[in-house]
């Protein structure tokens, strides 16, 4: 793309160049890798896209079009990502926050805690820390612990919860699920690695190739994250506290059975598209 091009035909000529390369999203994409490598907003884009990309933008344009256009996702191509209206940085130990993943956190949400309630969080398996930074966006008393087995994934959450503003109510680190804690906690939350060893490998391009196999990886049948997470959690749960994990479209029936088999209540919460996507769990009461 030669430098005198201007914003606007380089948009265009992007959509082309993803278009052939099979991109179906490749009008969405296209602008997103447009004003990035651009530096510039949408706005900029409609009162000033005669302006011409010069050198140096249509070498950065070039070069994440041929990274979108080889299966590399957006969000990995821009190191960064939205969740919960927030902005995330991402690394190459994190997950891209899914838009499926806010079921959870409507779920947390929704659990009836006071907005100014001083809640004491934990999110096992943080990652980027999105879960974790949008609750504390929501409950401007809560404080919240992240863990992560990832040094890098707990640097990335640490900035991540710093940028929103929360890091002053978040503290990192590095653990397997909740085996080190002492709680009470008033809410656990996770999204562990639910897919089976098995059916990594066939899994789409840009999640098998992109996305941290830890991360994914649930053993044989996807459930080695949820057993010892339901081993160690209800403990730590404070009078009326909950455990609350995402899952599978195909895991219902088997996290409920665990969780009575651990003494704890279920109730399954479904994402917009009407799968079972979140297992909102808590002690159950004795009578």
């Amino acid at each position: 793309m030669a430098p005198e091009t201007s914003r606007i035909a380089a948009r265009a000529r992007a959509v082309d160049v993803l278009v052939a390369g099979g991109i179906e999203t490749a009008a969405l994409d296209a602008r997103i890798l447009v004003e990035e490598a651009l530096g510039v907003t949408a706005t900029d884009l409609a009162l000033r896209g005669d302006a011409p990309v010069g050198p140096e933008g249509a070498a950065r344009l070039a070069a994440f079009l041929a990274r979108r256009a080889a299966g590399e996702p957006v969000a990995r191509i821009i190191g960064a990502w939205e969740f919960w209206g927030l902005p995330f940085a991402l690394s190459p130990e994190t997950l891209v926050p899914r838009p499926d993943t806010e079921t959870l956190v409507e779920a947390a949400l929704g659990l009836g805690l006071r907005r100014d309630g001083a809640h004491r969080l934990a999110d096992l398996g943080t990652g980027s820390g999105c879960i974790l930074v949008a609750l504390l966006s929501e409950w401007p008393r809560a404080w919240g612990l992240g863990l992560d087995r990832s040094p890098g994934a707990l640097r990335t959450a640490r900035a991540n919860a710093a940028r929103n503003g929360v890091g002053d109510r978040a503290a990192f680190a590095a653990g397997d699920w909740a085996a080190a804690l002492a709680g009470p906690f008033d809410l656990v939350v996770a999204n562990p690695p639910y897919i089976a060893s098995t059916v990594v490998d066939g899994l789409s391009g840009e999640v098998r190739d992109h996305d941290p196999r830890l991360a994914l990886d649930g053993g044989p049948d996807g459930l080695d994250a949820y057993r010892a997470i339901l081993a160690q959690v209800p403990p730590l749960l404070a009078p009326g506290g909950h455990l609350v994990v995402e899952i599978g479209y195909d895991q219902e029936a088997a996290l409920c059975g665990l969780a009575a088999a651990h003494g704890l209540t279920s109730e399954v919460r479904r994402d917009l598209a009407g799968h079972p996507r979140v297992v909102v769990m808590a002690p159950r009461i004795a009578t």
